[in-house]
């Protein structure tokens, strides 16, 4: 499946469910502690850097962008449904949402403090991965912050892994394999976690955060300080 197709189907199939995952999600963050951590550690992370605007990318019916926002961070979400974004925009009001795609970001070079992509990219194709976190280096300032993440595959044998998912086809990535993918685009690794699969998981797979930075200007992104 291209790139092109692969977009269509998924922003189909979420414009089509965006109500049901405004009432599924909208509540989500409240038993997940684990992943409310993850989210101020970002925050603080971005702060301590020098603060500005973040993006939540892949943001659906916006409850994380309102949560960001919560933790003091100046906030927009953008997502491909712009069914989500009609749902967002009722839903919080008072932040701004914008339709928009991975692939090509309507945002300035360099415009970003942060960048949150959390289970955003487990739709693109492997081979076009590489192009997305391109993307999120260039709209990352210099020191700037990514926080990915997704569902990790069974081993390092297996890099990348299909699945069938609710509403479009899904992609697990191994950790390492997928922090190489970050390295290569420019954007090194500050820490991981990763969540061991509950019972009352939908999916039993390892969950994982992967905290990244982009190079400060004039350093290598291996060297630069965390």
């Amino acid at each position: 499946m291209s790139e092109h197709d692969a977009l269509s189907v998924t922003r189909e199939a979420y414009d089509a469910a965006a109500s049901l995952y405004a009432q599924m999600f909208r509540d989500e963050l409240r038993d997940r502690p684990l992943d409310r951590a993850m989210l101020s550690v970002f925050a603080e992370a971005v702060g301590v850097s020098g603060g500005g605007q973040v993006a939540d990318l892949g943001c659906g019916p916006g409850h994380v962008t309102a949560h960001l926002d919560q933790l003091g961070l100046a906030v927009l979400g953008v997502d491909a449904s712009p069914a989500m974004i009609t749902s967002a925009r009722q839903a919080y009001p008072g932040l701004r949402f914008d339709v928009g795609s991975m692939v090509a970001l309507e945002i300035a070079d360099g415009a970003l403090a942060g960048v949150l992509s959390r289970w955003s990219v487990i739709h693109t194709p492997p081979a076009e991965l590489p192009v997305i976190l391109a993307e999120f280096h260039r709209v990352l300032a210099p020191g700037g912050h990514l926080l990915i993440g997704f569902w990790a595959t069974d081993g390092p044998a297996q890099p990348t892994e299909v699945f069938d998912h609710a509403v479009a086809p899904a992609y697990r990535w191994w950790p390492d394999h997928l922090a190489a993918l970050l390295r290569t685009a420019g954007l090194a690794e500050v820490a991981r976690m990763v969540r061991e699969p509950q019972p009352t998981d939908r999916r039993q797979f390892k969950e994982v955060y992967l905290l990244a930075r982009k190079a400060e200007a004039g350093a290598r992104a291996g060297g630069a300080r965390p």
